[in-house]
């Protein structure tokens, strides 16, 4: 297929964010008496934002998720992505080369806040490649995996959602991109392509390197 445009979203995609934000949110709930590992922070929270996951927080620390904790967490997280953020290996010449391919009609759909997503953009030079094309599904009715962000993406591009393609990291993402309408390629660089399969991707890749000839750049 001839795609009309190309909607990526953000972290795990372009920056390599959820070590650095998941390390944020292990750190805080522990200091909040829940006893949860990196490893499980990541499986629980991964691809979802953390006020969708407050029953499950509240469940085990015991104590409401306060508007004053959570201003705390994206400050810190905020503080170490300045400081500490990286892309993705290989997504700048991935994205220059898509976006030159398709005349500029790509876009980022994130299910984060958009401070975040211009935060990131900017710190590994990404911004000037989705300026007027960030989308956040904080400011959609709902967020991933609802397909909210990525049919105002593609709403915006004038594209219709069946001529787009989505790039994702997560399943939450995939079921976002499946239910939008999309044709939606995993990127899984440690392997983990059988859950994102059965979410719906179509493929599933291992390195950015390969994502334009995948895409028919």
């Amino acid at each position: 297929m001839k795609f009309e445009a190309i909607l990526f979203d953000c972290d795990g995609v372009l920056v390599d964010s959820e070590p650095i934000t998941n390390g944020v949110l292990c750190t805080m709930l522990n200091e909040a008496g829940w006893a949860i590992s990196p490893a499980q922070c990541m499986e629980v929270f991964i691809g979802k934002t953390v006020r969708r996951e407050a029953a499950r927080i509240e469940a085990h620390t015991g104590r409401p998720l306060t508007d004053a904790w959570m201003a705390e967490f994206y400050d810190r997280r905020n503080t170490r992505l300045a400081d500490e953020l990286t892309a993705i290996e290989h997504i700048h010449p991935a994205i220059e080369r898509v976006h030159a391919h398709h005349g500029g009609r790509i876009a980022c759909a994130s299910g984060a806040d958009r401070y975040k997503v211009e935060l990131q953009l900017a710190k590994v030079g990404l911004a000037p490649y989705f300026e007027g094309r960030i989308f956040s599904g904080h400011e959609m009715p709902a967020t991933k995996p609802a397909p909210d962000v990525y049919l105002a993406a593609a709403a915006a591009l004038q594209a219709p959602p069946a001529r787009c393609a989505v790039v994702e990291d997560t399943v939450t993402g995939v079921m976002a991109g499946v239910a939008a309408g999309a044709t939606v390629y995993a990127y899984a660089p440690l392997g983990n392509a059988g859950p994102l399969v059965a979410a719906g991707a179509t493929q599933v890749f291992a390195s950015m390197a390969e994502l334009p000839a995948l895409l028919g750049c």
